[in-house]
């Protein structure tokens, strides 16, 4: 009886890591992107170009799938050069002292068709906090041109910059607190 058990729990096992699958966001159909209000009256845009994102699932919708996220922070381009370095400096995100930026999902709720809270943690300037995000899982294709399995997906989500201590000189109304983040990424199953 316990070879059998043995033999079961191994068959289970070699099934779940067969089935276990991971995705890695292709850098040229993706795009990591931000943007504040200015003075009350405008929204100022900018993206990071510097930034990888990894999915691992067992399911082919990808309710259960953990995604990780590491961005280079001083990559960060907002189309001008004098902004760029001054977001770049120990004001804003002090890219020599906390050059990267990451996020970790740890669960993962459906709240519509496609549609999901993605749970994680993010840790940006050295403070590290729970931080819940939208993701729409927009469908898997197969790519005609280079035939990879591709799964398109758009995540979205608000930020206060004051919860990670980021530009804590320039107040509110010089600066929206609340950032608006999205990303659109085509992942690719390895």
């Amino acid at each position: 009886m316990k070879k059998i058990t043995t033999i079961i729990a191994t068959l289970f096992f070699s099934t779940f890591l067969l089935a276990q699958t991971t995705w890695k966001a292709d850098p040229m159909h993706s795009k990591l992107s931000f943007s504040t209000v200015h003075h009350g009256i405008s929204d100022i845009a900018g993206l990071f170009k510097k930034f990888e994102i990894t999915a691992t699932t067992n399911k082919t919708d990808f309710s259960d799938a953990v995604f990780e996220l590491s961005t280079d922070v001083a990559s960060i381009d907002t189309e001008v050069e004098m902004r760029d370095n001054h977001l770049r400096s120990a004001d804003f995100f002090d890219v020599e002292k906390y050059p990267k930026m990451t996020f970790k999902s740890i669960a993962i709720k459906k709240i519509g068709k496609d549609k999901y809270k993605l749970i994680g943690t993010l840790t940006l300037h050295g403070i590290t906090k729970p931080t819940t995000i939208t993701m729409w899982y927009r469908g898997t294709i197969v790519n005609e041109q280079s035939k990879a399995i591709t799964a398109g997906f758009q995540f979205s989500g608000i930020l206060k910059r004051s919860d990670f201590n980021v530009g804590t000189k320039f107040p509110s109304a010089m600066i929206s607190d609340e950032v608006k983040i999205k990303a659109d990424c085509e992942f690719i199953k390895q």
